[in-house]
């Protein structure tokens, strides 16, 4: 017996695209601990936004690993952007697992704070910080179901996916989660 419900699956989306363009009231920015920009979707997200997010990012004295911090969306469509800094896969024996879930926890709790009903989550840690993509997805997956099981104010939980490979990947997990094809 899982701890979550077809109702919290049913909230759960997985889509590829740019999250920079997903018509949500918040998206998560994979970010690092500066908060001040870098590659991948954190320096996407950063362009696309404009430059009030970093202003309003050196404001908040950067960000340790597995917390979260909420700014403006500024010129993006979403209201809020959630930067939460990912672990570095070292191995997995230096607590990364716990980290990634407690980004995921953070994330989604700062989102309630602030009345977001639409999230959208990049795959954190699976880019440059070279966390093995299953796990970050099961670990991405299962933080999401448990913390839907005991929230119902999110609505809709958006899994955005840059790439193909993440996207089969997350469907996957999703369903095996799940135990029925995933909206």
């Amino acid at each position: 017996m899982t701890e979550w419900s077809a109702q919290d699956c049913n909230r759960i989306v997985v889509v590829q695209g740019d999250i920079t363009r997903e018509n949500v009231d918040a998206i998560v920015n994979a970010a690092n601990r500066s908060l001040l920009g870098g590659g991948g979707v954190d320096g996407a997200i950063h362009r696309a936004a404009g430059p009030g997010l970093l202003e309003e990012c050196r404001q908040l004295g950067g960000c340790d690993t597995g917390q979260a911090k909420i700014t403006r969306g500024y010129q993006l469509p979403a209201e809020w952007v959630i930067h939460t800094v990912g672990p570095v896969w070292r191995g997995g024996t230096h607590g990364e697992a716990d980290l990634l879930a407690s980004c995921y926890r953070n994330s989604l709790a700062l989102a309630v704070g602030k009345g977001v009903r639409r999230i959208a989550f990049p795959a954190i840690s699976t880019g440059v910080y070279r966390f093995p993509l299953e796990r970050a997805t099961r670990i991405a997956v299962r933080s999401v179901l448990r913390f839907l099981s005991a929230e119902p104010r999110i609505e809709e939980v958006r899994f955005v996916c840059f790439d193909s490979r993440t996207y089969t990947v997350y469907r996957e997990v999703v369903d095996e989660f799940c135990s029925e094809p995933c909206p």
